[in-house]
């Protein structure tokens, strides 16, 4: 079985093939291309015949099938998810998300097919997990599409289908390949892991060594019971344990916790939850050093509710304020694609397609 060049760095590459410090050059030319032209030839390269057999024999480029991509224009830009086909037949989706400069987009990628952490609000856990993604699944996205559809990425999310700590081992082997100067050649603050809470991935996480990477964490509970009810990892690793793992990560001073916390009325928008989210920052992180992303409740296919109005959603805000954290409004992208947060996979993204595939998600 050849193995796919898009999950190795380019020393696991060299190294693998075998064929001395002589090839560097032209090992290094082959990789590059691999990630910033989608395809891997090694009978173009000027190397001996020997050698091309060797390549051609031991290694592939797993580009994904791209089946439906959706649009939607905003005031930021135009949003667009692609549905994308996995040589299995399973199916995810990535999400280009518009930035506020106009500058190049931000690519919200997936990290398993379907999750197993079961959020009540969120789409892709109502089917549960079916599977994780190889770390050359995950680059695979990105090459596919700024390679096949031409999206321009400046920055990417682990924030897609899945729990990324959950998957740990692709997770660590995609960032190592994101981050190789030969291949995508991202920066490390150029990319933000989200995560539902698991202390001990986080632990596992800071232990890789990168200080300016981005954490990302939800929240969505200002207390345990009521975060539990919402998200079943809660009951498992209260609030305190996550907070603790948090306060740990931080490898910089200037450092700074994203905190998600997803605005549902009537469940987790009570009189006293601005002074429990307060609590937890002040336990999660040094002063000053946190920001909660409000984010809107969106709607799936099986709806815990409506959406806040934005006289909802601005109260809360304005209660979190006076309880003296940082929030940032994060204004909903991709609702009428099903590619908001909270929404990809639609419950049934990651069984294999019998028919046209329908409209994918963020």
């Amino acid at each position: 079985m050849k193995t796919d060049i898009l999950g190795l760095s380019r020393r696991a590459f060299e190294e693998a093939a075998g064929l001395g410090p002589g090839r560097s050059k032209a090992l290094g030319i082959l990789y590059k291309d691999a990630f910033a032209k989608g395809r891997f030839e090694p009978s173009g390269a000027a190397i001996a015949r020997e050698a091309v057999a060797v390549l051609e024999a031991g290694f592939g480029l797993g580009l994904l099938e791209v089946l439906e991509v959706v649009e939607e224009e905003g005031e930021l830009g135009t949003t667009s998810k692609a549905l994308l086909g996995l040589a299995d037949g399973l199916t995810v989706e990535c999400v280009r998300i518009p930035v506020a400069s106009r500058g190049p987009a931000t690519l919200c990628l997936s990290s398993q097919v379907g999750c197993r952490m079961a959020c009540a609000f969120c789409e892709t856990g109502l089917g549960g997990l079916t599977r994780n993604l190889a770390a050359a699944e995950i680059v695979a996205q990105y090459v596919t599409v700024t390679t096949r559809l031409g999206w321009d990425i400046g920055n990417l999310v682990f924030m897609g289908m899945g729990e990324p700590l959950d998957n740990f081992e692709a997770l660590a082997g995609a960032l190592g390949v994101f981050l190789d100067a030969s291949g995508p050649a991202f920066a490390q603050e150029e990319l933000t892991v989200c995560t539902a809470g698991l202390p001990e991935g986080i632990r596992r996480l800071r232990a890789l060594g990168y200080k300016r990477l981005n954490l990302s964490v939800s929240l969505n509970g200002p207390d345990n019971p009521t975060r539990g009810r919402l998200m079943p990892v809660g009951r498992s690793h209260d609030l305190a344990e996550l907070a603790a793992a948090l306060a740990a990560y931080p490898q910089r001073r200037n450092f700074t916790l994203a905190v998600n916390y997803c605005l549902i009325p009537g469940l987790n928008d009570g009189l006293e939850a601005p002074a429990g989210v307060a609590a937890f920052l002040a336990a999660a992180a040094e002063p000053g050093r946190a920001l909660v992303n409000l984010i809107p409740y969106n709607p799936g296919s099986h709806p815990l509710g409506p959406a806040p109005t934005e006289s909802q959603v601005e109260d809360f805000r304005l209660r979190l304020v006076a309880a003296g954290v940082q929030v940032k409004l994060r204004a909903p992208r991709g609702r009428g694609l099903m590619a908001a947060c909270g929404q990809l996979g639609k419950g049934g993204v990651g069984k294999p397609l019998s028919c046209p595939p329908g409209q994918p998600d963020l």
